[in-house]
Formats: C-alpha cells, structure tokens, sequence
C-alpha cells in the first residue's frame, strides 16, 4: 500500500509564505545585537546529554521528560539541545573566552523538546539567545532588558508585560527551600503526583505549577523575595531602579522561578494575552554559579531567550506587515534569441540593481500566460523581449501596479529607466 511521508509530529514545515515574516525577526536581531555590541557565536545542535543533566538540572522536565536523547555509534549518550545557554557556556568555557574577559554573545537556531504539541509550542522550535558573561552588577541585567525592550518597538509589537523576580543566592534559597518544603508538607495531600516529586528534589518548582487546584496553596506560601540576602536585595533594587530611568514599565512577581535550575538573583519574562495559554515571548535571568557548575572559573552571567515562532505569531496577529518578498521586475520572454538575450539583459540589471530581484520567465508559455505570472509574482514592472524586441535592441516596459502606458527603452538605458520607475539610487 502507498503511503505518504510527513514531517515528524511537532517539527513543521516553513514554506515561503511564511519565511518574509521569519526573515524581518532575523535581520531585527541582527541589527539590534550590532547596535548594543554583542556578537554572535554558533555551536553544536547535539552535546553531550550530562552537559544538559548538570546545567538545567536532572529532576527538571527537561531532562526527565523532554530531551531527544540517543547513544551513538561510538557508545556517547548525546542529546539534541533543548536550549541555547548550556552550549554557549560550554563553548567559552572549552575555547578560553571567558579567561580574564568579558564577553557579549548572542546565537539563534533550532532547540528540541518532545513535549505534548499545541499552539505555541512545538518539538523542534527556534529561539534567539542572547547572553553576557563576565559582568556582575545589576546595570547588564538591565542593558539585556533594555534590548528586548528596544527588539520589540523596532518589531512594532505592543502591550507586552515584563514581569521581574530576584531568587536571591543559593545560600539563601536554602534557607528558603527549608521554610518552603515545611509548608507544602503540611498539605502534602493536596499536592499533585508531580508537585509530590518536586517537593523531594525542587521545591520551588512547584511555585511554577500551573495546576489550577494548587493555586491558592502556592499563593499562601512564603515568599522568597521577603527572604533575600542583603546583597541580592541591592541587586534587585538597582535593577529596578535602572529599568524605570530607561523608562521600563515592570511588575514585580515573587511567584516567578523559572524552569531550569542554574537561575540566581535576578529572572524575568516578558508576557502577552494575544497568544492564548503560551504567553511567555522571552525569558531569562542571572546564572553566576553556571560556568563554574560546568567546569570553568567562576564567573558572573546573564541571559534570555526567545522563542521566533511566538514573535512571528504575534506579529502576524498584530497586523503589523511582512517584508516584500516579490521581485522588482519580471522578464517576459518569447522565441528563442529572445530567451538567451533576456537572461543576459536580467543579470546585468542585478548588478546595477542589487536587491531590486529581476525573475525571468521560465518554462514558456504565450505572451498572455507569462503577463499572468509576472502579475502573480507581485513584480512592479513586466519587461516583454520577444524576437521583434531582439532585432530591434529594446524592451517593451509595462508598469503592473500603477497606470502607466507600455514603452520601449534601448537595452543600454535599461537600468537607468528602471532604477527611476522602482525609486532606486542606481549604484
């Protein structure tokens, strides 16, 4: 029986309609990175599974539940990443660039997570990470804030929330695990199979349940945030002060913890109500005792990251419009001196033309047919080279998007007629 491939469940699909919108993020975050100093760096889609084990932490779902792990041929159990941090960290670790430096990094790409699929959330998704190492006041917090802040107006997105949190040290979290696990004891039989598994190994994982059965039990818990050593409080109300002189608007949540275990001091996300349950557009926070987890020097870090598919979601719902992905110009061609001369005439209107796109007509087809296509295409100009157009050393000119008569123009002033029709500089 014949039967259909198609992608692995949760891995989707870009098609071209949807990559002008994909394209505007990627060059956004490229521009913005620039603009802030930060450079990018690319590693690994597979790492070593322990990398991920140490860093996220092994009683995370992450690890217990979601990681695409297999054991190679040589008998190394790998894993796919599951997000961006662990592998930047191990690879300024292994090639020196945190000795005696500071450094400003940024990576994008594909992360994997076999999670349940749903709108928002998918098995293989993209993210943008962006990440300091080496600064440990409370002003590079800030600065990683601000990019977002600055991403989302060069995006054109509005009415996103930042929320802020500080989770203090991890001598004062042990302090506050302590207070934390004695309340949730006291309701043990409240809690679910999977706050119960928590509470041995994570306690203030449970803070970030999202059973609605433990909400009023994680609302009349201690607050970790009336806890704080002095030196985080310092931290945190710098910070804040920081965001509100950069004009920042932010909410302070003592229930937010993050997911993955290496956060200290400060974690924040910006959220939305446009895109349903999966709120969360970009999260991050302090790590400080990451790099020295994973085998390097101590040294001070913060980062976040954030997910393409869910800016891309929002800019669609927004209204706001995608890139122009049409050609400038389409060549219509007829007989076949004029096939060979089009395709001449097309490359030497790239060059004095880069960007514009000039599409030939391929495949053949009646004057009629291809004058459909070239509309189709979203061209702005159709140029018509028949044999009559050949012998005659011209190209018949037809604007398609405003009402303008057909015109022949010499081959030689082409780009120059082209560049005043398309209101290009021409180069």
């Amino acid at each position: 029986m014949d039967s259909k491939f198609q992608a692995v469940r949760g891995m989707n699909d870009l098609l071209a309609d949807q990559i002008p919108w994909w394209q505007l993020v990627e060059r956004r975050a490229r521009e913005l990175f620039a603009d802030y100093g930060y450079q990018e760096v690319r590693v690994p889609l597979v790492e070593h599974a322990e990398l991920f084990q140490r860093s996220i932490g092994e009683h995370t779902d992450i690890v217990e539940k979601e990681m695409y792990s297999f054991e190679d041929r040589g008998g190394d159990l790998l894993s796919l990443r599951p997000e961006a941090t662990a592998g930047l960290v191990r690879a300024a670790i292994e090639h020196g660039l945190l000795h005696n430096q500071k450094q400003r990094l940024w990576t994008s790409g594909p992360m994997f997570r076999h999670e349940r699929p749903q709108q928002g959330r998918y098995r293989q998704f993209h993210q943008i990470d962006c990440e300091a190492f080496g600064f440990d006041g409370p002003d590079v917090d800030a600065e990683l804030i601000q990019i977002s802040a600055r991403f989302w107006r060069m995006l054109g997105l509005a009415g996103l929330r930042l929320r802020i949190n500080s989770l203090g040290t991890p001598e004062s979290r042990r302090r506050y695990r302590a207070m934390l696990v004695s309340h949730f004891e006291r309701h043990r039989a409240s809690l679910d199979a999977g706050s119960l598994r928590r509470l041995e190994s994570n306690p203030m994982r449970i803070l970030d349940s999202k059973n609605p059965a433990l909400r009023e039990l994680i609302a009349s818990a201690p607050e970790l945030i009336d806890h704080l050593d002095a030196g985080s409080r310092e931290h945190f109300e710098r910070l804040r002060e920081l965001l509100a002189a950069s004009g920042i608007a932010h909410d302070v949540d003592s229930r937010l913890v993050r997911g993955l275990d290496y956060y200290s001091r400060t974690v924040f996300e910006w959220t939305t109500q446009a895109l349903g349950s999966q709120d969360a557009v970009c999260s991050g926070g302090r790590y400080d005792g990451l790099v020295a987890q994973l085998g390097g020097e101590s040294t001070p870090a913060v980062g976040w990251a954030l997910g393409i598919e869910r800016i891309v979601s929002l800019l669609q719902n927004s209204g706001v419009s995608p890139p122009d992905a049409a050609p400038a110009i389409y060549v219509v061609l007829s007989g076949e001196q004029a096939e060979s001369t089009g395709l001449s005439l097309a490359d030497r209107l790239r060059d004095a033309l880069p960007g514009a796109g000039v599409q030939v007509n391929m495949g053949g087809g009646s004057f009629k047919s291809q004058l459909k296509r070239a509309d189709r295409s979203g061209a702005q100009v159709a140029l018509i080279i028949g044999d009559g157009e050949v012998a005659r050393r011209v190209a018949a000119v037809k604007p398609l998007r405003v009402e303008a008569s057909q015109q022949d123009c010499p081959w030689d002033e082409l780009p120059g007629r082209m560049a005043s029709l398309l209101g290009r500089v021409q180069s």
